[in-house]
């Protein structure tokens, strides 16, 4: 898939991607329902329903979370539903935080987040859980894109101290130092910066914040963990749709969403400033650089990863998330579990894994995706 772009540097064909794995995802939050879209800016449905093996699936699965996952997850239910007939999955993209609550409630059968449960989160799910505990199982992933509207300027690249200036309001108009410095000979007005940021509780803001500590320590004070939005000033919005909605319609500003937002509005996004020998931009391709390097932190049935936010490998984009669904090990209700391991085995099956190019994604690297897949059979 192109994304449509004003800075000029195009992102790679998601279909090359293919091979030795690239998660790349996006951000949680409230968001209505979008269609996809796809390589020449229209809609397309994913693969033949019918190579999915319903397994028993029957009734209404309800599940809530991530926003970020949400026009993965518009694709894998409309293929999901239209091969297993009276099947209705019921998805609420409500924010890594909200889809954590309701499935450490019990009012879901599954959640999706931006971020691994906490390990108060896992000792919470044991009481819905019944002999044994929510599991982290990553299932898509991408590159956290910044998102700007600034006219007369179509490349524009940042670093990450100046980023996190930016969003803890040290840094106000557009024409500072400290951009000008990254952008030799662009024409930067002297216009406020309005920074947008999520107004619930959200895994892309989690990872944001994980970035921000890790790449620019000394501008970036607040908790990495957090979910909620930390710094002072700043303009909310509700979900990754309603910051790019925000970022879409507001002269100067700048906002963070999953790349799907950018590509779906037009929105123009900075390259960062690693420290290799080019800025990198925004693409599922240089995100799975970066992501192809993550590592399994969690144990048994639980596939946490562990990122590198502070890599400077040439073309490797570190502004990532990881995508997980989070589901009990054991202790699912026994009215819920065909559908919920039916439903899960497709998502995480070349099939389902494939479709994600359609929607902006990219699929699972090949080892961690085929972890995925002898776990979800296992789920009791």
């Amino acid at each position: 898939m192109k994304l449509s772009r004003k800075n000029g540097l195009r992102a790679s064909a998601i279909g090359a991607l293919v091979v030795s794995g690239a998660l790349v995802l996006s951000a949680c939050g409230s968001d209505n329902n979008t269609e996809n879209p796809t390589k020449d800016g229209g809609t397309k449905s994913s693969a033949a329903a019918s190579n999915i093996a319903c397994d028993g699936a029957k009734g209404q699965l309800l599940a809530a979370g991530s926003s970020a996952q949400k026009n993965a997850m518009d694709l894998w239910v409309k293929n999901f539903q239209a091969a297993c007939s009276g099947v209705e999955v019921n998805y609420q993209a409500i924010g890594s935080g909200g889809g954590i609550t309701k499935f450490n409630q019990g009012q879901v059968t599954f959640a999706g987040s931006d971020s691994a449960l906490k390990d108060e989160e896992v000792a919470e799910s044991q009481k819905i859980c019944k002999g044994g505990k929510g599991v982290n199982l990553p299932m898509v992933g991408g590159p956290i894109a910044i998102g700007y509207k600034l006219e007369g300027v179509d490349n524009l690249v940042l670093d990450a101290p100046t980023l996190a200036k930016i969003f803890d309001t040290k840094i106000t108009k557009w024409n500072d130092p400290a951009i000008a410095k990254l952008n030799p000979g662009a024409k930067l007005p002297d216009t406020t910066i309005q920074a947008f940021h999520r107004s619930d509780e959200s895994g892309t803001t989690q990872n944001l914040g994980k970035y921000l500590s890790a790449t620019a320590k000394a501008d970036w004070k607040y908790d990495p963990k957090t979910k909620s939005w930390p710094a002072p000033g700043g303009q909310a919005a509700n979900g990754s749709s309603g910051v790019a909605t925000a970022v879409k319609d507001a002269e100067g500003s700048i906002g963070y969403f999953e790349l799907s937002y950018a590509a779906a509005n037009k929105i123009s996004t900075v390259s960062i400033n690693t420290g290799a020998a080019a800025p990198v931009a925004a693409s599922t391709e240089n995100a799975s650089k970066a992501i192809a390097a993550a590592k399994v932190k969690g144990t048994g049935s639980d596939l946490a990863l562990s990122l590198d936010y502070t890599t400077k490998a040439e073309g490797a984009y570190p502004l990532t998330l990881v995508t997980y669904e989070i589901a009990c090990d054991k202790g699912n209700k026994a009215e819920t579990l065909p559908t919920l391991k039916a439903f899960l085995t497709y998502t995480a099956s070349e099939e389902g894994q494939k479709v994600l190019s359609d929607a902006g994604y990219a699929p699972l690297p090949a080892e961690i995706a085929a972890k995925v897949r002898a776990i979800v059979p296992t789920l009791s």
